[in-house]
């Protein structure tokens, strides 16, 4: 079966779940999509899983196997990446810094048995900034299987996320966010966590969908991931989540316009460019050209 987009949640579900992943830096919503649309979803990954070779890399982990552009390999992706409560959550959270959000990646996730312990990280930092009370990202776990301590499930350091100077916390400070396909695991990209061991006989199987800042450049390149042809395909609101928008002003364009351009097919003609700019900078430009300003401008957008 194909699902579509979750909607219909109310505000107050929203606000309750950004209060809690607000004040410890992660969140578990037990009950976030149908226990059948994850075995839908998790039944055509698992081709995919069983042809991808083991990751190489200390960090990955040689004991994993990962792959990516998950929004091509099912149709059943959409109502996971677009579920309603989820980017409302996600919206409040990173809205306040950006035009508009991206997704940073989309990642298929199994840890085999005999895995190891992966170090513990922050995803924000692949990029060398950060801005006081500014969050770059928040990742979304979904278990395909079960997740337990015993078969890795992905450890988080509450309110690690108010303790960003501090590289590693104390082991027994880490919770193991265990849960059952259905369930969500929301964390920021300022809170310690790492993939647990895996000490069972079976594969820990999930994914990650990952949502940053518009501004950033994204983990995954997107325009790879799914180009022109593909991304056709998906519903407009998806397409531009999957990188087909500019983010004002003027960011991520091609020939100077929104790259949703492409999505109507190539183009037959020469293209002009067209500004991408909020109204507040459009007021900007014409109180410079009205003589009301000074020589320079700042059009930089979110922070």
């Amino acid at each position: 079966m194909l699902i579509e987009p979750i909607f219909g949640r109310r505000n107050a579900d929203i606000a309750r779940w950004v209060e809690a992943l607000s004040a410890d830096g992660y969140c578990i919503i037990p009950d976030a999509a149908p226990p059948a649309a994850v075995a839908a979803l998790a039944a055509d990954m698992n081709p995919e899983f069983e042809r991808t070779p083991h990751a190489t890399g200390p960090f990955y982990g040689e004991w994993t196997k990962r792959f990516h552009g998950l929004l091509r390999r099912s149709l059943h992706m959409d109502g996971f990446v677009r579920n309603e409560l989820v980017l409302g959550i996600v919206e409040n959270i990173l809205g306040p810094a950006c035009d508009s959000i991206q997704l940073n990646l989309t990642q298929a996730i199994e840890v085999l048995p005999g895995g190891l312990v992966q170090p513990p990280h922050r995803d924000q930092d692949m990029w060398p900034v950060r801005t006081s009370g500014v969050e770059y990202l928040v990742n979304v776990m979904w278990p395909f299987t079960p997740y337990t301590a015993a078969n890795g499930a992905t450890r988080v350091w509450p309110g690690s996320h108010l303790r960003q100077d501090e590289i590693l916390i104390d082991p027994a400070e880490a919770v193991a966010a265990e849960m059952e396909p259905g369930a969500a695991l929301l964390f920021l990209g300022s809170t310690l966590h790492g993939g647990g061991a895996n000490r069972t006989m079976a594969s820990r199987r999930g994914m990650i969908v990952s949502y940053s800042l518009g501004w950033l450049k994204p983990y995954e390149l997107p325009w790879l991931a799914y180009p022109p042809e593909v991304a056709r395909t998906f519903p407009a609101p998806l397409a531009e989540l999957a990188g087909y928008r500019a983010h004002r002003p003027n960011l991520g364009t091609f020939e100077g316009r929104c790259p949703s351009t492409l999505l109507g097919g190539p183009p037959t003609s020469a293209l002009g460019a067209v500004d991408a700019l909020r109204p507040d900078q459009e007021a900007l430009i014409e109180q410079f050209h009205a003589g009301l300003l000074p020589a320079g401008l700042r059009l930089s957008g979110g922070v």
